[in-house]
């Protein structure tokens, strides 16, 4: 019988290292190949100090790893990253002992559904720039407008924006250092790791630390009772997106792109990875659509027109409207204050596109 990539890791994860934890809690693992029988990988040390102290377990692992039924050979190559610690920003620390970017727990079975949450919808991109978090704090405010029970994660962990935009900035609690409480704006229950962060703080992590993020945001936020959870992605097809859609219960996913071309190339890619991924598009927004001059009246179309909904057409996918370019949008979204939250042309604009969701059994 083969042996899986799962049972490496579970071996590795049971073998203490001397100044504790273990390979795969420390993130030394690099290249794991794991071939019919074969096991070959790299033990990445952050100096060569380390590698030298690592040295005494390395024949450890490989017995332990050769007693595994189905194992044939094993090669494991010690080596270090260079002279100087690898640069990486400790895990944010919340009241109670929380620590966010711990390494991901072993998942087993297929997408699993989050108590308490009927729907979960994802807003991604192919690019950025093309007013993606704009849309999902606008759209998860006008769903809380409309009756809904509405959740926001933002899941840019490297670029958060949603706590700005919502205008919040407390620091989340954790009285028992196992859930964290999120925080409420304009009746919608938000989560950020922005909200861990002071604003010019950069977030360095590898992408362990990022999908154990992920996991802690979703399954460890006191979510309570939602019809549904609006999750800001971050742009492209990374480990996120790979991590939410294949551990986690989507109802669906939204792609917003620009009009034009360069734009159209990114979201194409978008659509595809939902879709290996099997992960339902619920359809396609076209934002920058149009631009009104506020001296004039001219509507000139700064990105093009009409690339989104023909796209849609093309794929036969649904297409969920069209947003304009609006100074107000961005002085509003600065200020903490969505434009949906209020009134005027915009405001309407994003109530008809919950209304679209709604109506359609989306949300």
């Amino acid at each position: 019988m083969a042996i899986s990539r799962d049972e490496v890791i579970v071996v590795l994860q049971g073998i203490a290292l001397e100044g504790g934890g273990n390979l795969v809690s420390r993130d030394l693992v690099r290249a794991l190949s794991v071939e019919g029988g074969s096991v070959r990988f790299v033990i990445e040390a952050a100096t060569p100090q380390e590698a030298q102290g690592l040295a005494p377990s390395q024949p450890v692992i490989e017995a332990a790893l050769r007693a595994l039924p189905g194992v044939t050979s094993v090669q494991v190559v010690l080596t270090a990253h260079g002279p100087a610690a690898r640069p990486a920003a400790p895990p944010p620390n919340l009241g109670g002992g929380v620590k966010i970017g711990q390494h991901p727990t072993p998942h087993q079975g297929g997408p699993a559904r989050i108590s308490g949450i009927e729907r979960i919808i994802a807003v991604g991109s192919g690019k950025g720039g093309v007013g993606k978090s704009t849309v999902a704090s606008n759209l998860a405010v006008a769903l809380a407008r409309q009756g809904r029970r509405v959740g926001l994660l933002d899941a840019d962990i490297y670029g958060p924006s949603q706590p700005r935009m919502m205008g919040v900035s407390k620091r989340p609690a954790s009285p028992d250092g196992k859930t964290i409480e999120p925080l409420i704006a304009h009746g919608v229950t938000m989560m950020s790791i922005g909200l861990m962060l002071r604003d010019d703080e950069a977030v360095i992590w590898r992408g362990p630390m990022l999908m154990g993020a992920l996991q802690q945001l979703l399954t460890q936020v006191a979510w309570g009772q939602l019809d549904i959870l609006i999750i800001d992605l971050p742009p492209g097809t990374g480990d996120v997106q790979l991590t939410l859609c294949q551990r986690t219960h989507l109802t669906g996913a939204i792609v917003v792109s620009t009009p034009q071309d360069v734009a159209l190339l990114d979201a194409r890619k978008a659509l595809d990875m939902f879709q290996k991924l099997k992960t339902p598009v619920l359809g396609l927004i076209e934002n920058m659509s149009t631009y009104i001059c506020p001296n004039c009246g001219h509507e000139a179309h700064l990105f093009g027109h009409g690339g989104v909904a023909a796209e849609a057409a093309r794929l036969n996918l649904p297409f969920l409207g069209e947003l304009p370019l609006d100074l107000a949008v961005r002085v509003a979204g600065d200020a903490g204050t969505p434009i949906a939250a209020g009134e005027g042309p915009m405001a309407q604009a994003y109530m008809a596109l919950a209304a679209r969701l709604v109506t359609g059994g989306m949300a």
